[in-house]
């Protein structure tokens, strides 16, 4: 995210051939949780400005021992134009519980100068999304990768309980997120899917 040069990387990692040496630094680095899919200290380093912010859940900064913690909860003045929240990211399932458990996955909800970008972390549709639906969500980055987080129909109750302008499903490999889209676009009162 790029506002007004002011760089945010969120679980920046070299998969699926991302060049990052062609990113700009950042000024705000985020990490979700700790599983080389979405934290990778070496990429860090790359893309991180000498004087950055980066935060991160407990795993994370144990390994790299670096940043600082930030806990399901915590908010964050990050400059006068752009605040945070840390969510929380977990699954639901019972037999999916081991791949994310409560209290330990980061979700970050953004406010940029009044547009709120909520981006999910790895989870299922979980209780604490309902009291997102006051936040006025701009844009939503759900993930929908089953066993490890949402299902398409999670997703869609995620979608209904959030209810943001946009809506981005994102990890989602080989799960074919096309109903997602095909579900919310028959009713008129929701936003974009992208």
């Amino acid at each position: 995210i790029d506002f007004d040069g002011y760089v945010i990387h969120v679980d920046a990692v070299p998969n699926y051939g991302t060049d990052y040496t062609k990113f700009p630094k950042g000024d705000l680095v985020l990490v979700t949780h700790e599983h080389g899919d979405h934290f990778n200290p070496q990429t860090i380093e790359l893309i991180s400005k000498p004087n950055n912010l980066l935060f991160m859940n407990q795993r994370s900064f144990d390994q790299m021992q670096k940043g600082m913690v930030l806990r399901n909860g915590e908010s964050r003045k990050i400059t006068k134009d752009i605040s945070m929240k840390v969510l929380p990211a977990y699954n639901t399932t019972p037999d999916h519980l081991q791949f994310h458990p409560q209290g330990v996955g980061n979700g970050y909800l953004l406010n940029i100068d009044g547009l709120k970008i909520y981006i999910a972390g790895d989870t299922e549709d979980i209780p604490e999304m309902s009291a997102l639906k006051d936040e006025k969500i701009d844009v939503a980055f759900i993930p929908v990768n089953q066993p490890y987080t949402m299902t398409v129909e999670q997703a869609i109750r995620a979608a209904w309980m959030i209810m943001p302008k946009v809506l981005i499903p994102y990890h989602f490999g080989q799960t074919d997120v096309a109903p997602i889209k095909q579900r919310l676009d028959a009713d008129n009162s929701f936003g974009s899917i992208i």
